[in-house]
């Protein structure tokens, strides 16, 4: 779980959290899918703990090769005309 500070001036209740009532600079932990959804909210919450990336999430797609694509293409000869 990644933990936000909310950095409103006023208590707000978060239904996310279950109704959870958080107060001015509480940290309060969140599920990592919904970490960015409250930080992108500049003026209420800052990151106070990411989520824990695990390697390939929100990363380079990691692809297999099956050999045939490392294989060098042939040459080919073209016939000079003259």
């Amino acid at each position: 779980m990644a933990r936000v500070r909310f950095i409103g001036p006023e208590p707000v209740t978060v239904p996310e959290l279950g109704s959870r009532a958080v107060q001015p600079d509480q940290v309060v932990e969140v599920p990592d899918a919904r970490f960015e959804g409250y930080v992108c909210q500049t003026t209420n919450w800052k990151a106070v703990e990411e989520p824990v990336r695990h390697r390939g999430e929100h990363g380079p797609k990691v692809v297999g090769f099956t050999g045939t694509e490392a294989v060098a293409p042939k040459k080919t000869t073209t016939k000079k005309e003259g």
